[in-house]
C-alpha cells in the first residue's frame, strides 16, 4: 500500500524564473532497513536556501495565479551557475524529526517512535527512509527538539573533530552568536577547548557572555583588530571556521593569527611565521567575493569545509559517537530555538519566504507539515 505524500519543490526553468509549488507524490511501502516517516517538524537551515531560492532575485517574489506557489526571476548569471538542475523538480530540506507509522520487518519495533532524520526531501508530509540516516529519540521526546539534531550539532562536532586531527588546540568561529555558534561554545566548555567567537553586535555579545563564552569579539567595534589578536594570543587559535564567506573576515582572521605568531618570532622573515594557519569557509551568509588581503606570510590554507564531506570522511564508530552524544544532549548542549512555526502553505506566502532567507542570528523557522 503505497503513502500520498505532499513535498516542497524549487524547480527553476529555462528563461529564468524559479518557483516554489506543493507536489503530490507517492511513497512505496518501507522495506527491510526502512522506515516510513510522518514527518512533524523540520527547521529552515541556511545550508536549505540555496536550494529553496538559489540565486533568484526575492525582491522579485510573487505568488503565482491561484495562490499555488511562488515565483521569482533568476537573472542571467544566477541561470548559467545553476544550469544543471534547470527544468528539475527538486525536493527541499536537510533534516527533520517525526513518528514511524510504517517500517520493514526488520524495523517493526520502531513503529510509534520518533526519530531525526537527514538526507534531503524533509519539507514534505512523509519520508521514507533508511534508519542509517535517523537518530531514535527518546521516549516522549518532541519533535521539535529533534529536528535540527543533524546539521548544526554535527558541524559543531566536526568542527571539534577537525581540530584534533589537524593538531590544533583552539578555535576562532565566526558569526558565533547562531545556533550553531552556541552549541560550539558549549561542546568547547564541556571539552576544555578554548574558542574565540567573532560576532556583530553588543547584544551578541550578552547573549554569548550568559552562557559562558570567554573570549568574545565584536567586529563592529573600532578596536576589532587589536581585540581579536588578543583573543587569538590568549587561546594560542591557529585554527578558524567562517560561516560569511564573502568580504575579509578570513583574511582578518589570518592576518591576526600572523601577527601573534611573528611576536614570538627570534628574528625577521620575510616568508612570515613557520606557525600554520588554516581557515575554513563553511557558509555564504555574505554572497560576495572572499577577499584576501596578504599579510599573513606563507604558512596558511584555506579551504572548503561541508558536513556532507566529513561524514563520508570519517569511521563509522567516531559517527556513532558523535550522534550518541547529540542525542543525549537534545534538549541542552544542542537544543536549538525557533522564532516562529510555519506550515508547508505558510511557507508559499511572500513574507515568510522573505523572512526566511534573512539569515539573520536569531530568527530561525521551524516547518510544521
Amino acid at each position: 500500500m503505497t503513502q500520498t505524500s505532499q513535498e516542497l519543490r524549487s524547480t527553476i526553468t529555462a528563461d529564468g524564473m524559479l518557483r516554489l509549488h506543493l507536489e503530490q507524490v507517492e511513497l512505496s511501502d518501507p522495506g527491510p532497513g526502512q522506515l516510513l516517516v510522518r514527518i512533524e517538524a523540520a527547521p529552515v537551515n541556511p545550508s536549505d536556501l540555496g536550494l529553496l531560492f538559489g540565486p533568484a532575485d526575492m525582491d522579485t517574489l510573487t505568488l503565482d495565479d491561484g495562490g499555488s506557489g511562488l515565483s521569482a526571476r533568476v537573472s542571467d548569471a544566477g541561470l548559467a551557475a545553476v544550469r544543471a538542475r534547470i527544468g528539475q523538480s527538486l525536493p527541499v530540506g536537510n533534516e527533520a524529526a517525526g513518528t514511524v507509522v510504517a517500517a520493514g520487518p526488520d524495523q517493526a519495533h520502531l513503529i510509534g517512535r520518533r526519530v531525526a532524520m537527514i538526507g534531503g526531501a524533509m519539507y514534505a508530509e512523509f519520508r521514507l527512509i533508511g534508519i542509517d540516516a535517523c537518530i531514535v529519540l527518546p521516549e516522549g521526546a518532541k519533535a521539535a527538539d529533534g529536528a535540527s539534531l543533524f546539521v548544526n550539532p554535527l558541524t559543531a562536532l566536526g568542527f571539534v573533530e577537525t581540530m584534533r586531527a589537524e593538531g590544533h588546540s583552539a578555535i576562532v568561529h565566526a558569526p558565533a552568536a547562531s545556533n550553531l555558534g552556541q552549541m560550539l561554545v558549549r561542546i568547547c566548555q564541556e571539552d576544555g577547548i578554548p574558542l574565540v567567537n567573532i560576532v556583530r553586535s553588543t547584544a551578541q555579545t550578552d547573549l554569548l557572555r550568559g552562557i559562558g563564552a570567554t573570549h568574545i569579539v565584536d567586529s563592529s567595534a573600532d578596536s576589532f583588530t587589536a581585540d581579536l589578536e588578543q583573543a587569538i594570543e590568549a587561546t594560542g587559535a591557529t585554527l578558524a571556521f567562517d560561516a560569511i564567506g564573502g568580504g575579509e573576515m578570513t583574511s582578518q582572521i589570518l592576518n591576526a593569527m600572523e601577527a601573534v605568531a611573528a611576536r614570538k618570532m627570534e628574528g625577521y622573515d620575510r616568508y612570515g611565521s613557520a606557525t600554520l594557519k588554516q581557515a575554513y569557509i563553511y557558509g555564504a551568509l555574505d554572497t560576495r567575493p572572499s577577499i584576501l588581503r596578504r599579510g599573513f606570510g606563507f604558512t596558511w590554507s584555506i579551504g572548503g569545509w561541508l558536513l556532507f564531506n566529513f561524514l563520508r570522511s570519517i569511521d563509522a564508530d567516531t559517527q556513532k559517537r558523535m550522534r550518541a552524544r547529540v542525542a543525549d544532549g537534545m534538549t541542552t548542549t544542542f537544543a536549538s530555538h525557533y522564532t516562529a512555526t510555519v506550515s508547508l502553505p505558510d511557507l508559499l506566502t511572500t513574507d515568510i519566504a522573505r523572512a526566511c532567507t534573512k539569515k539573520a542570528t536569531g530568527q530561525k523557522y521551524l516547518i510544521v507539515p
